[in-house]
């Protein structure tokens, strides 16, 4: 009787597990960020801008868009979580992107148009921290292979 090692379950690196945990807390984020009560003043989300007062959380500054946003990195997450190399590019890659948008919450005025996501400090220390963390999964989960495997 032969063994498939190529099910999911059974070949899955832990790289490709914290792909898909932090793929899966992006679209629940995603979703609920159009869920009223759990973003605070629902009324007021806009589709974009600064002007959206909505709050998931009650803390973090959200809009149509960031949540759609949210939603579609949660699904590349779990779409690259099929190979090992995917899944390290995505928590490597996604997590300097964080680091950039933390970058960039910092030096763009709140109030601006240029804050078109929007973000607010909760949101730009969240940043911070999703970006050191998705490097540092994509880091430690795959030290010591010269190549991540696909």
């Amino acid at each position: 009787m032969a063994t498939h090692t190529n099910t999911p379950t059974s070949t899955r690196t832990n790289v490709q597990k914290a792909s898909m945990v932090v793929g899966a807390v992006f679209l629940l984020v995603g979703v609920l960020g159009f869920v009223p009560g759990i973003t605070a003043n629902y009324d007021q989300l806009h589709f974009a801008g600064h002007h959206s007062e909505a709050l998931l959380l009650g803390l973090f500054q959200v809009s149509a868009l960031h949540n759609i946003i949210h939603l579609l990195f949660g699904a590349a997450g779990l779409l690259l979580a099929r190979t090992a190399t995917g899944a390290r590019s995505f928590l490597l890659y996604g997590g300097i992107i964080y680091l950039v948008l933390f970058g960039y919450g910092l030096v763009v005025p709140q109030d601006s148009a240029g804050n078109f996501v929007p973000l607010n400090g909760f949101d730009n220390v969240l940043h911070l921290l999703l970006g050191v963390g998705m490097v540092a999964l994509a880091v430690i989960l795959t030290k010591g292979h010269a190549k991540a495997h696909a």
